[in-house]
């Protein structure tokens, strides 16, 4: 999936990148807006930056976020 900047988000699962670190466990369930999809590499393997309601702003890996619809 391609993401894009102001789309909602959720973080809904543990990611299986090895950039995930245990502190990031908090995050899941969390929604958010993404500010930065990093679509200059278009590189699925990219972080992309998000940010959470009321936890500030964060990069994760693509493999635990999904899109929300309203």
């Amino acid at each position: 999936m391609t993401f894009r900047k102001g789309q909602k988000v959720e973080v809904y699962r543990r990611s299986e990148d090895e950039s995930w670190q245990g502190y990031m466990d908090r995050y899941v369930g969390l929604h958010g807006v993404v500010t930065d999809p990093d679509t200059v590499k278009n590189d699925p393997d990219a972080l992309i930056e998000v940010t959470l309601d009321k936890e500030g702003t964060h990069r994760f890996p693509q493999d635990c976020l999904r899109a929300l619809t309203d």
